[in-house]
């Protein structure tokens, strides 16, 4: 990802973030629409943890753990980044939130009714060790959350990953399954999915638009326009099997001992 692609208008003092692929960021035209993608899934995450105590691990640049502060008791982002853990810590604060460095599988705290675990287990090389370490951190009754993308949407056709050099393993509907359910007793799998704009845009696709917009000169005004106008209102969380979710593009999974 080109080090050009940094983030805009950050309030004063905070130090902006630059696009690496290895997170994503907000304030990036550039980077909108996989900015909606994740900023969807914590939102849908924080309806569901409204008095919780949670805690955002790998939580990056901080945007999602300031969303769930909005309806959660406490929340504390952890991340090991020290260039992220200090943008976050800087530019986002409240009197339930809070960040702290570490690692993922060694960060000790909680007891948690909520751990939060978006888009980072394809990074893991040890996945299970993890997700072991996570179930000792959450309460009785807690719930683990967990997104990653679906490879078969993420990589080109036909091949078994994508190109991204930051992820270590990407996974199939029932791969997710069948790792998180080899740690808790009860996994429900979402699927995130196009709505509105891009579900429109998906079938325009389909009827030729890729060869029109070049033709007719549309293509920089059209995606200088349709890029940075993606919002979360243009995704949707729908639950499913793993054969149902095959052209999904992330599984959200909720996880229960």
């Amino acid at each position: 990802m080109p080090e050009a692609y940094v983030q805009r208008d950050q309030p004063e003092g905070v130090p902006p973030l630059a696009l690496t692929g290895e997170r994503t960021l907000p304030d990036v035209p550039e980077e909108n629409y996989w900015f909606q993608r994740h900023l969807v899934v914590y939102q849908w995450i924080a309806a569901r943890v409204a008095g919780l105590d949670v805690v955002d691990m790998a939580c990056g640049e901080g945007y999602g753990a300031d969303a769930l502060a909005r309806s959660a008791r406490s929340v504390v982002g952890v991340d090991a980044n020290p260039e992220a853990h200090e943008h976050a810590r800087l530019r986002y604060r409240g009197p339930n939130l809070s960040f702290q460095r570490g690692l993922v599988e060694a960060w000790e705290g909680g007891p948690f009714d909520a751990i939060v675990f978006l888009q980072t287990i394809e990074h893991l090389r040890d996945p299970g060790a993890v997700l072991a370490h996570f179930g000792g951190l959450l309460r009785p009754g807690g719930t683990l959350y967990v997104s990653t993308p679906n490879v078969l949407t993420l990589a080109p056709a036909g091949a078994e990953r994508s190109g991204n050099p930051w992820h270590v393993r990407e996974y199939r509907a029932e791969e997710l399954a069948g790792l998180l359910a080899a740690h808790f007793g009860d996994v429900e799998l979402y699927g995130v999915q196009h709505a509105r704009k891009l579900r429109a845009h998906d079938l325009a696709l389909r009827l030729g638009w890729d060869r029109l917009h070049p033709r007719l000169g549309l293509t920089g005004s059209f995606y200088g326009w349709f890029g940075p106008a993606i919002s979360v209102r243009d995704f949707r969380l729908r639950r499913g099997v793993p054969a149902s979710l095959r052209r999904a593009l992330d599984f959200v999974a909720v996880c229960r001992p």
